[in-house]
This record gives structure tokens, sequence and C-alpha cells, in this order.
């Protein structure tokens, strides 16, 4: 808190402006860590070399991270197309009527417990300054400034994807040959502890839970589910072709 002449400055740190770039930095290590995991653990399990190993380790890195980069783009460009096309809408309703605009404003700072008059009197301030603008954000609920940015999640996507499926490729691969896959799969489940945790960190939030969260939604049972696939593994009751459980989970 600062004292600037006579007014008072307080600084807060606000990390919802982090959520985006947050949110894919999040998935995309979570999904590395599991994805990579689970695919060199499978083929360890079939006694594979530490070079076939480390191939297909490196092979399921760059097609993954390429996919997620693809994908975050793809639906982050989807929420951005929405976002600006509710803009150009309001843009056109203030061209068309300004002083139904002004009404509805007005009822929205009368839901949100001014009375009449002085919601009247603060809509009719606020677009006297910036009428799309005061729209965008009260009535949108969008900050014209902080719209979807669809490069950045799929950079952050990409590079975080890389850096969560790095670790356990290292791991399987460094790991003797006779302990490589419990170190693996252990270590894959401390990593995802870890990611809760630092991803907690940045947002404000609690730690405890968001690890646990991480852990129990993309650990044992999700990561099993992948190296059953990975190493060959079919259910016997399935019909190739007929059936949907005869396909590999999605992201392997």
């Amino acid at each position: 808190m600062l004292m600037r002449g006579r007014v008072m400055v307080h600084r807060e740190l606000h990390r919802s402006g982090r959520a985006g770039w947050l949110r894919a930095a999040v998935l995309g290590a979570d999904d590395g860590i599991v994805s990579t995991a689970s695919l060199v653990i499978g083929v360890a399990a079939a006694a594979a070399s530490r070079g076939a190993v480390l191939l297909a380790g490196l092979a399921g890195l760059v097609a993954g991270a390429t996919s997620m980069a693809a994908g975050e783009y793809v639906s982050v460009s989807t929420q951005r197309d929405a976002e600006r096309a509710d803009i150009r809408r309001e843009r056109r309703e203030l061209a068309a009527d300004p002083e139904f605009e002004r009404a509805e404003l007005t009822e929205v700072y009368v839901r949100r417990g001014l009375d009449r008059e002085l919601a009247a009197t603060v809509a009719e301030r606020l677009m006297a300054v910036d009428p799309l603008g005061s729209h965008v954000r009260d009535e949108l609920g969008l900050q014209p400034g902080a719209l979807a940015r669809p490069l950045q999640a799929a950079v952050v996507s990409a590079l975080s994807f890389a850096v969560g499926a790095a670790l356990p490729l290292a791991l399987i691969v460094l790991a003797p040959m006779g302990a490589r896959i419990p170190v693996t799969a252990l270590a894959a489940l401390v990593l995802l502890a870890l990611l809760g945790v630092v991803g907690a960190r940045l947002g404000g939030a609690a730690a405890g839970r968001a690890a646990l969260r991480v852990t129990a939604g993309r650990g044992p049972g999700d990561g099993a589910d992948r190296a059953h696939w990975a190493a060959g593994g079919r259910d016997r009751t399935v019909t190739p072709g007929r059936d949907a459980r005869s396909r590999p989970p999605t992201g392997l």
C-alpha cells in the first residue's frame, strides 16, 4: 500500500488474468505426463530395448505436442470468433438504436443493486465515454483487451506437453532395466501431484486439493488403460471394428 500525495494507492495481485495460458499449460503438461508415461511403459513391457523405448517416446512427444497445439488453436479460435461476433452485434445495435442500448445498460445496473435513477446516470456517463466498451464489459461480461488468444494457447500447450512428456521419457531410459516400469509409473504419479501444486500456486488456489484432483483424475486408471493399449492389449470380448471399446483411448 503506497501513499501518493493525499491519495492512498493499494496494489493487488489478481491471478484471474493468468487463466487462459495457465489452463493450457496445465492441460498440456498433464496430458504429456500421462500419455508418454503410458506409452513408454507399454513399449517397455514388451521387453523392448532402450533405443526402441526412446524412439517410441520421442514419436509420442512430437505427435502429442503437435496435436495439442492444433487442438488448442482450433478450439480457442472458435471461442474468440464467438466473442468477436457478439462484439460486432453490439456495435450494430448501438449504431441502430442507442437509446434502447442505454436503457438496456441501465437495467443491467439496476439488477446489480443500483436504484434506477443512479443506474441511468451511470449508464449515460459510461456511454458518453466508451459506449461499446461499457456494453461489452457489463452486458456481455467480456474484457475488450482480454479476449481469447488462440496462438498463445497453442504455443503454451505444445511447450508444456513437451516438458511433461520429456520427464517420464528420460526416467524410463535412464532407469535400470529391471525397475524401469515401476519407477516410471511412480514418477508419473509424483509429477502429476507436483503439476497440481504448481498450477494451484500460480492460480492462487489450495495446493493439496489441486494435487489430489490432478493425480486422482489422470493417475492410475487412465494410465493403466493407455499402457494396456500401448502394449497391444485387447479385450477378448470385443470384436475389432464393431465395438467402440476396440479403439485406443483418445490422445495415445
